[in-house]
């Protein structure tokens, strides 16, 4: 059974960093896709970095570029979301996600495992 398990979240002051992380149980990180997401309330889920394990590539949203860096860590099957100067508009519960389910564009749109979140709140 694939588990993942994401911590790190927190509230922090706008202009302030945080590190998530997300460990994975039963999966090899190294060899598939993995992506972090985020949601706030009412709004769509959106994915915030998407990482495919062929070439090493990593995608991130527009909201994220410049400001927020993927990292592997395959010896201890740990994925990490760097983000730096945060701000009140990146409130949101974010969770990892492995193994992508489907393909569009090159661009995987759903993952067959994903974890509980955690919380992220920027505020002043």
């Amino acid at each position: 059974q694939v588990k993942l398990v994401e911590s790190g979240g927190g509230q922090v002051e706008p202009g302030e960093s945080l590190t998530l992380s997300c460990v994975g149980s039963n999966v090899a990180f190294a060899k598939n896709a993995l992506a972090w997401f985020r949601q706030a309330p009412e709004k769509e889920r959106e994915a915030i970095a998407q990482f495919y394990p062929l070439g090493g590539r990593t995608d991130y949203a527009e909201s994220a570029k410049g400001r927020f860096t993927f990292s592997l860590d395959p010896d201890t099957n740990t994925m990490y979301l760097q983000m730096r100067d945060l701000q009140p508009a990146d409130t949101a519960a974010y969770s990892c996600a492995a193994i992508c389910r489907t393909v569009t564009s090159g661009r995987c749109d759903e993952y067959y495992f994903r974890g509980p979140g955690t919380q992220v709140t920027v505020s002043s």
